[in-house]
């Protein structure tokens, strides 16, 4: 889309005023960094308690509806940031997501704790 936020970027274009031109944002591609941004917010996280996770001892079907359920919904979430689909699918996606995180790190807690 030729839209750049930083100056030095720009240098292939042109120097000066005809650079200037292609220092903007552009909508779609707001839409998909903050689509990124919102990965690294939760699939960091779920990799290390995933990682615990897999440490407790869990039984292997278990393990892998946990990681695929996650998997799926981080895909679902992606799709309904970047297309856009109507709410609350993206809101549904996450939360899905989350609580699959939530439910590993219960079950971390809960082998550590020996609850």
């Amino acid at each position: 889309k030729q839209a750049f936020a930083n100056p030095e970027d720009t240098v292939s274009f042109g120097k000066g005023e005809s650079a200037k031109k292609y220092l903007r944002t552009d909508a779609d591609v707001e839409r998909v960094r903050r689509g990124h941004l919102n990965d690294l917010e939760n699939i960091v996280p779920f990799l290390g308690i995933g990682l615990l996770y897999a440490l407790s001892g869990p039984e292997q079907s278990t393990a892998l509806l946990h990681f695929r359920i996650f998997a799926g919904a981080r895909i679902g979430h992606t799709f309904a940031y970047l297309i856009p689909l109507p709410q609350p699918s993206r809101g549904l996606t996450w939360a899905v997501g989350y609580a699959v995180t939530i439910s590993m790190a219960y079950k971390v807690l809960k082998t550590a704790l020996y609850l």
